[in-house]
Parts: C-alpha cells; structure tokens; sequence
C-alpha cells in the first residue's frame, strides 16, 4: 500500500508542479488554491509511504514520478522543447525510478 500511497503523492506533485504556472505567482485565488491542495496531499501521501519505506528511497522516487511527470506535461501543454537529448534525460530519470523500485534494499 506504501508503494500506491507513494505513486499518487508523485502524481500530486506533478499536479501542484504544473499548478504553479497557472497561479501567477499566487496571485490567481483558484489555482492557487487547487495547488495548495495538491502540494498537501502530495506531503501527506508522501509521509504516509515513509511510515514504511526508506527515506531515500521513497524521496527520490517522489521527486522523479515529479520530474518525469511535469517535464513530459511542460512540453505537450506549454510546448516546452522536446529534443532527443532532453527526453533520453528523462528516460534515464524514469529508469532510477524503476530500478529503486525493483532492486532489494
């Protein structure tokens, strides 16, 4: 269950990551309310999946479902680049995240 808890935590960071851009520095109420929500459920998801996962572990797969996440949605809502070098970055993040997840420890 720790590892569902986690995987919604890093969904809820792409979705406060991404919220970001649209409050405009918090100056628009309703996306800055919708971020401020997602940035607590993210915390609390992510402190719940600690309760039995290594810090370690659990943070940066936290940080890379969050990274993968918002960089793949920068680029196809905000037509951010998409060069081969970037997504073979990427990839290589989403593969740090699968091999903490399947390596014993």
């Amino acid at each position: 269950m720790a590892w569902v808890a986690l995987f919604f935590a890093g969904l809820f960071e792409i979705g406060w990551a991404v919220g970001l851009k649209h409050t405009e520095g918090f100056s628009k109420f309703w996306p800055s309310l919708w971020t401020g929500a997602a940035m607590l459920v993210s915390v609390l998801l992510l402190g719940y999946a600690l309760k039995s996962l290594p810090l370690g572990t659990a943070y940066a797969v936290w940080t890379g479902i969050g990274t993968v996440g918002t960089a793949a949605l920068g680029m196809i809502l905000f037509g951010e680049p998409a060069g081969a070098a970037r997504l073979l970055c990427i990839a290589a993040i989403a593969g740090g995240i699968v091999g903490l997840k399947l390596l014993p420890g």
